[in-house]
């Protein structure tokens, strides 16, 4: 029987995940095939029921905008992604009584271990860019890191419930502002996460620009495609340390894999390694 894998998400053509997961395959030399799945919202339910009933299927990758609809689809959400609502990895375990379809969160995993490569230290006074389910990821990360207070800046505050319940479950202050009112707390801040779409971020890079101040932290910029984004060339222009999205796509991918594969232990340093060489990132061990 043929394994299976993919990527959901709209869009999904600009995804690095094939490359990373496919790397990692060839790395342990497990036969499973990874795809790029291009499904909306609406059609999700649809996809879910036909890939229940297909044999085969390891696990799933889950991307914007299906993180929080993704949660009506699985038997069983554990962990991080019940406390927030947001799930990014579905995984399927074989049991006597059948099929489980499990959701997962591995955003968080991604931020914490991208931030600590960066050499993100304790408790950080932290900035977040954006109030989605990535945002949400980011609020948890944060707390596992040492923080209890977070600054978030929105396009709409009227549309943060997602950051406000992740707040709310983990016991986080939040002070959630427009994002109009960024440009100086974001400067000082030691750690930004921006989970903003790509481009969206460039009239708050321009203001920071503007400010002609150091940016002395780590500023985590979820979005990788088109890179540099704006916001991380003024960022390091001003001094502070910029980690692309690929930092916590390839964290967060190395904790699917070890899913996926049902061999956790095996995704060792030299898995990481042909995984990052995949998609054009530094060689590290951990």
């Amino acid at each position: 029987m043929s394994l299976r894998a993919a990527v959901l998400g709209h869009p999904i053509s600009h995804s690095k995940s094939p490359a990373l997961h496919h790397a990692a395959y060839t790395r342990l030399g497990i036969g499973i095939s990874y795809t790029a799945i291009d499904v909306t919202e609406e059609l999700l339910p649809s996809l879910m029921r036909q890939i229940r009933d297909q044999p085969g299927w390891r696990g799933l990758s889950v991307t914007m905008p299906l993180k929080t609809a993704m949660l009506n689809e699985v038997d069983e959400v554990r962990g991080v992604a019940r406390t927030l609502g947001v799930v990014n990895t579905v995984s399927f375990e074989d049991h006597d009584g059948g099929r489980k379809i499990v959701g997962s969160n591995t955003d968080v995993a991604g931020i914490v271990n991208a931030l600590r490569h960066a050499g993100t230290g304790t408790a950080p006074a932290a900035v977040i860019l954006g109030g989605g389910g990535t945002a949400a990821s980011a609020i948890a990360a944060l707390k596992e890191l040492g923080t209890d207070h977070v600054q978030v800046f929105v396009r709409d505050t009227s549309r943060t419930g997602e950051v406000r319940s992740a707040a709310a479950s983990l016991g986080m202050d939040l002070d959630i502002r427009r994002l109009a009112d960024a440009a100086h707390p974001t400067a000082a801040a030691d750690v930004v996460i921006s989970t903003l779409p790509p481009r969206a971020a460039d009239g708050l890079a321009s203001e920071i620009a503007e400010l002609k101040t150091a940016t002395p932290g780590v500023l985590l910029d979820v979005a990788y495609d088109p890179w540099p984004s704006l916001v991380a060339s003024v960022w390091q222009a001003g001094g502070g340390t910029v980690v692309p999205g690929l930092e916590m796509l390839l964290y967060q991918a190395v904790e699917q894999v070890r899913l996926f594969t049902r061999r956790g232990d095996d995704v060792n340093a030299a898995v990481i390694d042909v995984m990052c060489a995949s998609v054009g990132l530094p060689r590290r061990a951990l």
